[in-house]
This record gives C-alpha cells, structure tokens and sequence, in this order.
C-alpha cells in the first residue's frame, strides 16, 4: 500500500471515531476527545513500537531497555498506555482513568507537554451520567484499538500520517463548526500562500500572535524544510487566549516533530507572553497571524497605558479589535528582516477615524508592502471576502502593490478554495511588484494621499469588464429564421396529426 491509502485509512478510521459522540454531544465539545485521544494513541503506539525493538535487538533485558529508553522525545508511563486503558474499558471508572493516565503523561513530561491536558476532563459530566459516559468511552476506546489506528512507526514509516491526520480532523471540525470555526484553523491554501510571501530562511523566527491550532506556524516551518533539505533550524513562537485551542497547538506542534518551539496561553493583547530578557516584546524575522475579524471587547481599556507602546499611532476602536492585533504585529517585527502577512477584513482598508489615522501612519511610515483581496467564501464560519495586508520593516521601495485575487478560485458547495495555480498566481505577481492589467496595481505615495490613504483594492485595480455590442441586426435576422424554422415544424406536425386521423 502506498502512504496516500494509508493516509486515507487513518483519517476514515479517526473520523468514524466521532460517531461514537455524534447524536450525544455537540461537535465543539467531542473534538478535544477524540484529538486527544488520537494523541494518546500515538505516543503509546511509538513507545511499544521502539520498546518491542529494542527486546528484538537486546532480548528480554528490562533494566536495559528501560534506559534505552529514556532516549525517546518522551517518557510514557506504564498506567498511561494505551494498552492498560483498553484492557480496562469494560470496568466502571474509564473517564477517571483516563484522566489519570494524562495527568502522569503530562509530569513525566513537564518540558513539553506541562499544562497540555488542564483543560480537557473525560470524566466531566459533558459526557453524561456515569453509565453513559463509561459506555461512550469504552467505544471511544475500542474505536482507537482498529488496526487501521495501528499508528506504530515500523507499520506507518512516516511521521506526518499522524500529524496530517490531526490535521485533517481539525479541518473537519471547523467545516462543522460555523462561526467558531476561526478559532482554530484557517484553511490550508491560505496559510500556504501566507507561507511562501513570507518565505521563511534558515536561521530564522517565526511567531502567531493568535496561533489556534499551530498550522499557519508550522506551515512557515515546512517552508524552510522544503527549501534546505529537510532543516529543522528555525523556531516557531505563539500565542492563543482559548485553553483547548491552545492545547490543540501543543499536542500539533508535538505529532508533527516541531520540538523547537513555545507556544504561551493568554491574551496577546492584554497579556502579551512572548517576551525578551529585557520584559520588552519579543522581536521575530516573520510574523503571520489570522486573527479574529473586527473582535468586540478586544483590550481598549488597556490600550491607552500600554506598556509597550503597541498603541502610539493611536487606539482602535472599542467594538472593532482588527488594528490591535496590526499593531501589536508592527511591533514584533525585528528591526531589519522583520516582514509579517496578516488576514483582515476588508473593513480595515477604508473605515475611517481612528482606524483611518492609524492606517495613514502605518502607510507614511513606509511600512505596508502589498494588498492581496482574496475571493469570498475562503474561510470557515464566514461568507465574508477577507485581504492579506504584508508589512515589512524594509522596503525595495514606497509603493503599495494592490492585488485582486477575488476572482482566483475553485468553487465548491459551502467553501472555495484556492487552488495550486492560484497561489503560484499570487505569489509570482507579489514577487515582480509590478502592475498587471485587472489584476495587479503598483501605487505611488501621491495615488494613496489623493484616495486619502483608502485602500479599498477597486479604487487602485479596475477590473470592470465592457460588455460585448449587442448586434441588433444580427439579433434580428437570428429571430426571422427560427421563426421560419417553428413555422415549417408546425406545419410538419399537422400533416403527421392528419395522418394520425387528428
């Protein structure tokens, strides 16, 4: 069998696991379950895996292999695996169980994984009472026993089948999930053309201020791989205020073999966590963010004394948190590499006051590089077209590239999607920073101060399409010879009517 079906067993099987909730509890709490426990899952299946070769190689030797062991990425206690839950499913007691087993994974672990299951409880009542509750995680345990679930790297061969099956789960979950869905993912074609604008070297730092699951993150990572043969040298850095979502990063992070990163849990505006020696804001080579669209309640009380002066070109209004998150972005940018892609709404191209203020600084500081509009329909929970602001903190030069990508998809039944072709589209226009005939706009200072610093991409890319002369004459003849054409049909038909007797 090739990786691709292998792939595809996987994912149908951690799918079909949801069944065991669906009809009981709602999608948004039940996902936390079955991640976690695909997780679980994976670090009991590797352990056995290396333990059982280790027995191959050395015998039955335990104390020896009990030190080869402690070599691995983790420590897996023996009342934590896997195994020793499943034997137990059909006793009462499996949510406490379980809880204990995570709990005993996270101290042997505190490094990397301390804190990761505070927020996720398979004894909580959110599963129903006792009997019901022991019953659905006796299923959920027998659904992960299927040898399509044998996850044990001699069977898989490649790490990323398990981490593109977290992958896949999270993608399907924010499908189901409606508005929720932005709280965690955004889709992968966006965050792979956020990835290559970025580019990301060797060497080099990236950070999410508003991570979710990690995948935009990670994404900037693999670029590095695929451009240097597969090099791990470079450090991922994020935050995310929600407890599960930011579990889920961890727990992603880890499956996918990205140990060189910190993911903090807090508000980034509130409580920024991403810190240098000196309390000030960390600074990183490249900053990507999709960050909630025009967030109520965001932090304004806070702004006006903010220590880190993230708010100096002025404060966002209170209903409408999109340039808080801008700014605080603008700030973490290193002084000479920094570059950052951001998704926004539309909204924040042209609203006025405050927001207006702001983006005319933003704009005379010489900071923004490029405005991508992307095609509506793009983003889970929302129909609403959004934009890709890139700022970077040097400039080749002091023009704004305006891109309209909004006509550049695949249309699908709820969602479109951007394709290959239209990446590779996008990215190679952003690279020649030049205009291209209703498709790309390279403005001057002097165009943005004549629109007023409104960027609303139609005042700077026409797209408008004449539409053909209609050719009256020809219309008009076209019409005479149908209606010549219905005339002989009718009399066609009454000789066959007449023959018929009618």
């Amino acid at each position: 069998m090739n990786d691709q079906i292998k792939q595809d067993e996987v994912n149908k099987a951690v799918w079909a696991a949801c069944d065991t909730f669906r009809g009981t509890v709602s999608a948004d709490v039940y996902k936390d379950y079955v991640l976690t426990m695909l997780f679980l899952k994976y670090l009991s299946d590797v352990w056995q895996d290396h333990y059982d070769e280790y027995k191959k190689q050395y015998g039955d030797t335990p104390e020896l292999i009990a030190e080869l062991m402690t070599n691995e990425r983790f420590v897996l206690p023996e009342s934590a695996n896997f195994t020793t839950l499943y034997k137990a499913r059909h006793e009462p007691g499996n949510g406490e169980r379980i809880d204990k087993a995570l709990h005993a994974i996270e101290e042997a672990n505190v490094g990397k994984l301390r804190d990761v299951f505070q927020d996720i409880s398979f004894n909580s009542n959110k599963l129903g009472e006792e009997k019901q509750k022991n019953d659905i995680l006796r299923h959920l345990l027998e659904d992960f026993s299927r040898p399509e679930l044998n996850m044990r790297p001699s069977r898989i061969g490649n790490l990323d089948v398990i981490g593109n099956a977290y992958e896949f789960l999270i993608k399907n979950f924010a499908a189901d999930a409606g508005r929720k869905a932005g709280e965690f993912y955004t889709p992968p074609e966006v965050s792979e053309l956020m990835a290559e604008i970025m580019d990301m070297a060797e060497g080099e730092e990236a950070c999410d201020p508003t991570c979710g699951s990690g995948s935009l993150l990670m994404k900037c990572g693999r670029r590095v791989q695929a451009k240097f043969g597969g090099s791990k040298k470079y450090a991922l850095y994020g935050q995310e205020s929600i407890g599960s979502t930011w579990a889920l990063a961890k727990m992603n992070m880890f499956l996918h073999g990205e140990d060189n990163h910190r993911i903090e849990w807090g508000d980034t505006i509130r409580n920024p966590k991403l810190l240098d020696a000196e309390d000030r804001l960390k600074h990183f080579d490249v900053v990507v963010a999709n960050p909630p669209f025009s967030l109520d309640k965001w932090g304004v009380d806070t702004a006006e004394n903010d220590r880190f002066g993230r708010f100096r070109r002025g404060v966002p209004p209170k209903t409408k948190g999109d340039y808080a998150f801008i700014l605080h972005m603008i700030e973490t940018m290193k002084p000479r590499t920094g570059r950052m892609a951001v998704v926004a709404p539309h909204g924040v191209l042209f609203r006025g006051s405050s927001e207006g203020k702001i983006r005319q600084k933003l704009i005379k500081e010489n900071l923004l590089e490029a405005v991508i509009g992307l095609p509506e329909k793009l983003f889970y929970g929302t129909g609403i077209p959004a934009c890709i602001l890139i700022f970077r903190k040097t400039k080749t030069d002091d023009k704004v590239l305006f891109i309209d990508a909004s006509r550049e998809f695949k249309s699908g039944k709820n969602q479109n999607q951007l394709e290959e072709g239209h990446i590779a589209k996008i990215v190679e226009t952003y690279r020649k920073r030049e205009t291209v005939e209703k498709y790309a706009y390279l403005a001057t200072p002097e165009e943005l101060a004549e629109n007023d610093y409104n960027l609303n991409i139609p005042r700077y890319v026409d797209t408008f399409e004449e539409e053909e002369e209609i050719d009256l004459v020809a219309v008009r003849a076209e019409r005479l010879k149908l209606k010549a054409e219905l005339s002989a049909l009718e009399e066609k038909m009454d000789g066959y009517l007449k023959e018929l007797g009618y």
